[in-house]
């Protein structure tokens, strides 16, 4: 709305027009869409029937209301009426629908419709209402419920918004004039059907001249031709969008439009140098870098990666280039050792070619360069070298201590030529079998060989420079012990040969083999045959396969385990070497018996039954078993010795705990062996854990009091009596400081008062005129001594005297 007022009079009078048309507009639709018509005149009736129009009892126009509306007053919406309504006020009008009574009145009397609030098209663009008539008094309808619709018509009160904005966009640098970069698009909420509020033209704000928009479709091209990345790679553009086809009083929006410069590869790479130096140790090891070059490429991505190669140079394989993929770098790599001494620098010619070249810039130049190194190498102090880095030697096992064996030959390949030690590497020759020479180099025996024990002694020979120790070679002397005929074959295994009793004459029993620990060149060769002792036996004989192994067979049969379970025959080998050694082999042979396929069951010696024990093994056993019992009974009459009387010695101590209770017992029953557990503590339970030798410095359950402050017990209840009684008696001796550091014995013949047992203390039974006879326990044994002269009718008051 604001921008209509601010237009002046003349827009308002245009408004006014429009407002009018509009109405007119209206009119004229309702009138064709009523679909009535002039009826033709009927005979014989009135002429007025013949002029009158017969309408619908509903008249009204189509309403529009405009959108936005801010004036102070309810608008004006339209007004409705029915033939039925003679103006007397009988009939009242009725609105329903879509915002009836809140958004939209009618006057129940002339039918007149108001908006009350302010509308808004893009919110809701029309209201469907339904119209009624109906008697003011009975509210019956008049006339049937119609129906008619508000539009609400559209004002540009609404700007173009880009929803899909701010927008990123690239365009290939290089590019030519008019490439498409990106489209826009703007949106306008007014009605895209009804004047030219949603109209909307594009404009370029910022970002020329690089760029430009097509006013209609929004579409952004480049403006220039030949843009580079390298210079500026990104751009930042403002794109409005105007309604009113861009005309005054339209409304607008913007966005923004980031533009970047993607790379192509429009850049050659080029070295920063045409000459390169470098310098380098010649104790670099084999496949260290020696350098990094790099050609400088302004593109980015795969547009720069290149690789590197050696056109030419001196020390064809001495070097080599790659390409760090990372870095783009060219990485020169040493293939094979440097030495000063043989030469002391190389020269490079190195090109750098772009991988990804674009033939739509080939006309700016060779994508490749080229460039010169220079590998200067420096001396350094090298450890002397070996001749041969791996020298063989052989030496006779049999060779005496001092023997040469070799000789290792080391030199110092610097220009000072620097004199050489040897020595060799203990942790090789742990057992030092070997000496070498320090000045000569020459290797010798320095303990008797066994090739049989090491065969090869894998030496490492250290070469130390004598005017710089810290300067060693190591080089290989690789030494084989070469074998002599020292050793004597033996048997293969150890044979267990079993015979059976019923074996035949020449049946073989056995088939034996040899080793030898010594290697001769053409091979081992053994002869087998039975001892000078046996040969003559009447009972084996052994037979030379030749083969290096030999048949044992037998000479008879009939052979008997019980006259010999074993035999034993002794086998002489003797090897083809040079002197020939031999050895003596004892092969045993054991007498089975057999079932009837040769299977062994039983071999060595009969296991005799004890009926056929001699008188001399039965004495023998019956010997041990005498023996057995006598020390069982002995142990048993040592443990019985051993056992403590259940009476106590006089002159031992008496040590017993102080038991507390609260009850009364049975009298002497209960203090039999001083066991007071029949006499529960009912009330209280103590700790028992307190420790009895020693003064408590917890406080006790009851407080204690001195002998002078204490109540006196005739006062207090039998239930109570014993308790308090015990308890004082059991503090009294707890903190004594005299008390001896163990538990002790106390007795006490205190009385609780109206017991109906009377006296129960055993102590004064003596005193009393007891009737009762203890004379039996006299009867009972040494056990029961020390009871009887207590409770007998023997001076037994003594005791307590």
């Amino acid at each position: 709305m604001s921008g209509w007022c601010s237009g002046g009079v003349g827009r308002a009078l245009a408004l006014l027009a429009m407002l009018f048309a509009w109405r007119e507009m209206a009119c004229e639709a309702l009138d064709a869409s009523s679909g009535e018509s002039d009826r033709p005149p009927q005979a014989g009736g009135d002429p007025w029937d013949v002029l009158h129009r017969n309408r619908r009892s509903w008249v009204w126009n189509q309403f529009f209301v405009l959108e936005e509306y801010t004036g102070n007053e309810p608008l004006y919406v339209g007004k409705l009426h029915s033939d039925v309504d003679k103006g007397d006020g009988k009939v009242k009008y009725v609105l329903s629908g879509e915002g009836a009574t809140s958004i939209f009145t009618i006057d129940e009397n002339t039918g007149d419709i108001h908006a009350t609030k302010r509308l808004d098209r893009e919110a809701q663009a029309y209201y469907t209402l339904q119209a009624q008539a109906v008697d003011r008094i009975t509210n019956i309808p008049v006339e049937p419920k119609s129906e008619f619709v508000v539009k609400v018509q559209d004002i540009n009160d609404n700007e173009p918004k880009f929803l899909d904005g701010p927008y990123l966009a690239g365009v290939p640098e290089m590019s030519p004039l008019g490439t498409m970069v990106v489209q826009v698009a703007a949106t306008d909420a007014d009605d895209p059907t009804y004047g030219n509020s949603a109209r909307v033209v594009y404009s370029i704000i910022h970002g020329q001249p690089y760029f430009s928009v097509e006013p209609k479709t929004g579409v952004i091209r480049t403006a220039l031709p030949n843009m580079d990345r390298e210079t500026r790679d990104q751009y930042v553009l403002v794109i409005q969008a105007k309604d009113m086809v861009g005309q005054m009083g339209g409304l607008s929006g913007t966005t923004s439009v980031t533009v970047t410069l993607t790379d192509v590869n429009d850049n050659p790479p080029r070295f920063p140098h045409k000459n390169y130096q470098y310098t380098v140790a010649e104790s670099l090891p084999v496949q260290s870098v020696v350098a990094r070059i790099k050609a400088a490429d302004a593109d980015i991505g795969s547009n720069a990666e290149m690789d590197y190669r050696i056109m030419d140079g001196d020390g064809p394989g001495q070097f080599n280039i790659t390409t760090d993929e990372d870095t783009q770098d060219g990485v020169i790599l040493l293939l094979r050792p440097l030495d000063f001494e043989t030469k002391s620098s190389f020269s490079l010619r190195i090109e750098a070619t772009n991988r990804h070249i674009d033939s739509s810039f080939l006309s700016l130049g060779p994508f490749s360069d080229t460039t010169s190194v220079k590998v200067t190498v420096e001396d350094v102090n090298e450890p002397p070298v070996f001749s041969a880095p791996l020298s063989r030697m052989e030496v006779s096992e049999d060779a005496r201590v001092g023997t040469s064996i070799g000789r290792v030959s080391a030199h110092d390949p610097d220009n000072i030529n620097s004199a050489i030690r040897y020595s060799i590497d203990r942790n090789t020759d742990l057992e030092r079998f070997f000496n070498v020479d320090a000045l000569s180099g020459v290797i010798s025996t320095a303990k008797p060989l066994d090739r049989e024990a090491n065969s090869v002694h894998n030496l490492t020979i250290f070469a130390i420079e004598s005017q710089d120790p810290t300067q060693i070679g190591r080089g290989i002397a690789l030494v084989t012990v070469l074998d002599i005929n020292d050793n004597a074959p033996v048997f293969a295994i150890d044979y267990e040969t079993l015979l059976c009793e019923n074996s035949m004459p020449g049946q073989v029993i056995q088939t034996i083999s040899a080793v030898d620990r010594d290697e001769p060149l053409i091979g081992h060769r053994f002869y087998f045959s039975l001892a000078a002792p046996v040969a003559s036996n009447l009972n084996f004989t052994l037979r030379d396969n030749k083969d290096n192994t030999a048949s044992i067979l037998t000479k008879r049969g009939g052979f008997r385990r019980r006259e010999q379970p074993v035999y034993r025959l002794p086998v002489l080998i003797v090897d083809s070497g040079t002197p020939a050694l031999s050895s003596t082999n004892t092969l045993s042979v054991r007498v089975c018996e057999c079932d009837s396929d040769g299977v062994a069951l039983s071999c060595g010696a009969i296991a005799y039954t004890a009926t056929g024990l001699s008188t001399g093994a039965l004495m023998a056993i019956l010997g041990c078993i005498i023996t057995l019992l006598v020390m069982v009974l002995l142990i048993v009459m040592m443990r019985r010795r051993r056992k403590e009387p259940l009476i106590l010695d006089e002159e031992r101590d008496i040590r017993e705990n102080i038991v507390r209770y609260d009850d009364e017992g049975g009298g002497e029953e209960d203090t039999e062996a001083f066991d007071m557990v029949t006499l529960r503590n009912l009330n209280v339970m103590r700790d028992p854990s307190v420790r009895r030798d020693v003064t408590p410095d917890t406080p006790t359950f009851f407080h204690y009091q001195p002998a002078a402050a204490r109540p006196s017990y005739k006062t207090l209840p039998d239930n109570v009596v014993f308790r308090e009684f015990i308890w004082d008696r059991l503090k009294d001796a707890d903190v004594d400081p005299s008390a001896p550091p163990y538990d002790s014995l106390q007795t006490y013949a205190f009385e609780g008062s109206g017991s109906v047992a009377e006296s129960l203390s055993s102590l004064e039974s003596l005193s009393t005129d007891s009737d009762q006879n203890y004379d039996y326990l006299s009867n009972w044994g040494p056990r029961f001594k020390k009871l009887a002269d207590l409770y007998g009718n023997s001076d037994g008051a003594s005791i307590f005297s």
